[in-house]
């Protein structure tokens, strides 16, 4: 990849500067460049780097790498995994990925380490100028929103050279927030998070194990406090194939769970757990666990202005379900590319207002019933309830692992894509907290069905 400063980009006025080098910022520098638009990124760090992450690519997140060209790059650094296994309450069920018209029947286990400079670099190999150890501050020539649902525009950044110190202005006509879950950018514009949606926190390390190259990843629905009480969230195990395991914890928080949980203490708990089956011991640790917020289900917005857009981990776009952001990511970033296009094409700044239509249209029903599961299980006991009915019958927890995938067939309607469409049907036209009681319905229909399968 060829080194880039900030002197060599600021003279020019770009047609888009991208805040952040992660998957939703790479993606879409990577769409952009390779139509042929004049693209800069600017990175606070410098790739490769260490990244707080499970590390586990979903068939989702695969179909996008697959459409950038990079596949093979990631098959050739990565571990390829089949599915996954739960385990939860004393049982176990090993669960293939859901065969599917658009998505692949696997995926992939690499470190974001290797990961996000593979992407980085194919945005650069397109022509985009990808700017490392660059710190956007704050946003050049800020015009406040005229409504509430947008977010200010801008005529560019400023940013820190993270060597020489010296800031510079970075002008563009557009500009793409991508910069994490914490959006120093977003902020300054006028993004906030709902606090009243769910929001998760994670704490992962590596180990060395004897089953580090597994075909399944693991996923335990059950896991506990040292004290032996089930908390709202779960705990994995992802296989690198490199000799080292992902292992990490994630706590949902709601109105009325995640204070007073020590994940440290969660996180010990849950090694002792697996010790005996993955063979991971003190001596075994290859480093301190790190961990972060991350805020889901859209809950960052607004996400678009006259001029700029949001994507990724900035907008909250991490799926409820399980946790993953890669892919949303991956894909916000292509969707976030396609609008920047069309405004760049048309000389017109309404066509950003297509990225908010294809983020509802794509994610607004889904994100929605999440929610509404995320806040059901944070009960331990109808958590207990509903994943004790679920571990006895596989058939019910292949239904689950396609909805909480998001990966639904849309030329079937089977009993996953059939009991979806009824809750997201219904999800429309109530607030987020009435869907705890049609979810419970919904629960109790599909135990009394799985246990007659």
């Amino acid at each position: 990849m060829p080194d880039v400063s900030l002197a060599d980009v600021a003279p020019s006025t770009h047609d888009v500067v991208v805040i952040g080098a992660g998957p939703s910022g790479s993606s879409c520098a990577y769409w952009l460049a390779d139509a042929g638009w004049d693209v800069v990124v600017l990175e606070k760090k410098r790739l490769p780097r260490e990244k707080t992450c499970g590390d586990g690519l979903t068939p989702r997140a695969v179909r996008q790498l697959a459409d950038m060209g990079l596949e093979d790059a990631v098959a050739a650094a990565g571990h390829r995994y089949d599915g996954l296994r739960a385990v939860g309450f004393g049982k176990e069920m090993e669960l293939a990925w859901p065969a599917h018209p658009t998505f692949p029947s696997y995926g992939y286990t690499i470190t974001r380490f290797d990961l996000d400079a593979l992407v980085a670099a194919h945005a650069a190999r397109r022509g985009a100028a990808v700017v490392f150890g660059a710190e956007v501050t704050e946003p050049f020539e800020f015009v406040p929103p005229m409504r509430d649902d947008q977010l200010g525009s801008v005529s560019g950044v400023a940013a820190v050279d993270g060597v020489t110190g010296e800031s510079t202005v970075v002008r563009a006509r557009y500009v793409v927030v991508a910069d994490g879950a914490n959006s120093r950018l977003g902020r300054a514009l006028g993004a906030s998070r709902r606090r009243e949606w769910p929001m998760g926190m994670a704490l992962r390390g590596y180990w060395t194990s004897p089953r580090h190259d597994d075909r399944f990843i693991e996923s335990h629905i059950d896991i506990r406090d040292a004290e032996g009480n089930v908390v709202p969230g779960y705990g994995w195990v992802f296989p690198l194939g490199d000799g080292r395991v992902n292992v990490g914890v994630g706590l949902l928080s709601t109105d009325r769970t995640w204070k007073g949980v020590n994940t440290t203490k969660l996180m010990e708990a849950f090694l002792a757990q697996l010790a005996p089956s993955w063979g991971i011991t003190e001596a075994s640790c290859l480093g301190p666990a790190t961990g972060g917020k991350l805020p889901m289900g859209l809950s960052v917005g607004p996400h678009c202005g006259e001029n700029v857009v949001v994507t990724g981990d900035a907008a909250g776009a991490i799926n409820p379900f399980n946790g993953e952001g890669i892919a949303y990511g991956y894909e916000t970033g292509r969707l976030a590319a396609t609008a920047v296009a069309n405004a760049l094409l048309g000389n017109d700044p309404r066509a950003l207002e297509s990225y908010d239509e294809r983020l509802a249209a794509l994610y607004g029903d889904y994100f929605k019933v999440a929610r509404g599961f995320v806040r059901l299980i944070s009960d331990p006991s109808v958590m207990q309830a509903c994943v004790g009915v679920g571990m006895r019958s596989e058939w019910l927890m292949s239904k689950l692992l396609a909805i909480m995938a998001n990966l639904l067939r849309p030329d079937d309607l089977g009993a996953a894509e059939l009991g979806y469409r009824v809750i997201s049907s219904l999800a429309r036209s109530v607030p987020d907290g009435a869907l705890e009681s049609m979810l419970t319905s919904f629960d109790a229909r599909a135990a009394a069905r799985a246990a007659a399968h």
